[in-house]
């Protein structure tokens, strides 16, 4: 296959999932459910109308057009899979296979239904694929790997890896800037960022920069629509353990029922639970942006004002060049 057969493949693979009716994507969740209780309906719509937006065929040919990739030599791609949110592995599967080369890929025990569904479904569009698919418990005997883990699982692929070519991602998070002037619309969107995939994307926003001084009564009043994320039994378990916690330890927080907003330096919050950091000036503001690029996996704020940052409401909608971590994956997979 050629590029172009490639593009044309996973194309139809969009115009496929397109095609699922209601009833069939409920069948799907439900499945995959079993093994992970996250992955509920909305939950697995979203991420299929994600990827359905990026298998356009002129947004893959608008993609891969800066890249030489008519003289690849094939190579055993090894990929580790997340599994925090449905098809989280999918952008890695995308990478590999439309350059051309082979695809390994030892999957997350939260997320093989979805995967292997995608797969399969790949394959009967075109058959040739089956070749180039994978799925193996372990990783040996390949070229190359790419892995996206929590910070001491990607040390330790490093090490066990240093001998190849290799792609190791470790745990970063989206983080919010507000000045206090959003609207209750733009505040309403960045509840979405904050509670889509319940929190667990990489891309969900974990923590807030705010001014000195923020009231959060209007973005508790703006978010208040999204109250019925309690329904989820797991979310409710995760809210009542946090915020007996807070609670025990005496610790400064915010409460509205449902989202725990608490002060905290770090970047990595529990689910149902909010970190935000106060920021005197805007230069204070660029300063903890700048130390803490590593930790960022996307910058948001309202009509994307700050430099480098997207609208809320846009933190699950990356664009296929929005390379996790910042590390562009076509790249590394050319230069093989």
């Amino acid at each position: 296959m050629n590029l172009q057969h490639r593009i044309q493949a996973f194309a139809s693979l969009g115009n496929d999932l397109k095609a699922l009716t209601p009833e069939q994507i409920q069948e799907l969740a439900l499945r995959a459910g079993n093994a992970n209780p996250w992955f509920d309906k909305q939950n697995v719509t979203s991420a299929l109308n994600g990827i359905i937006s990026q298998l356009d065929k002129q947004y893959l040919q608008e993609w891969l057009f800066v890249y030489d990739l008519d003289k690849i030599s094939a190579k055993k791609v090894g990929v580790v899979m997340a599994g925090n949110k449905p098809l989280a592995g999918f952008p890695d599967f995308l990478s590999v296979l439309i350059t051309g080369h082979l695809l390994y890929a030892k999957l997350s025990s939260e997320d093989t239904f979805l995967m292997k569904m995608l797969a399969q479904r790949l394959i009967e569009l075109e058959p040739q694929f089956a070749a180039r698919i994978h799925f193996v418990p372990v990783l040996k005997d390949v070229d190359a790997i790419i892995a996206t883990s929590n910070n001491q699982t990607a040390l330790n692929l490093e090490r066990y890896f240093s001998n190849k070519p290799h792609l190791i991602r470790k745990t970063r998070h989206g983080l919010g800037i507000l000045t206090g002037e959003e609207t209750p619309a733009q505040l309403k969107n960045l509840g979405q960022d904050i509670l889509g995939y319940y929190g667990l994307s990489s891309r969900s926003v974990s923590k807030v920069l705010v001014p000195t001084g923020y009231v959060f009564n209007s973005f508790f009043e703006a978010i208040e629509p999204y109250y019925n994320i309690l329904e989820h039994h797991k979310y409710q378990n995760n809210y009542d353990y946090n915020k007996s916690l807070l609670l025990v330890n005496r610790a400064p927080h915010f409460d509205n029922g449902f989202l725990l907003v608490t002060p905290n330096e770090v970047f990595t919050s529990p689910i149902s639970v909010l970190f935000y950091q106060e920021y005197s000036s805007p230069t204070a503001l660029k300063e903890i942006i700048g130390a803490n690029q590593e930790k960022i996996q996307c910058l948001v704020s309202a009509d994307g004002w700050y430099e480098k940052s997207i609208a809320f409401g846009q933190t699950q909608y990356p664009a296929l060049w929005d390379y996790a971590a910042g590390v562009d994956t076509i790249t590394f997979l050319a230069g093989l």
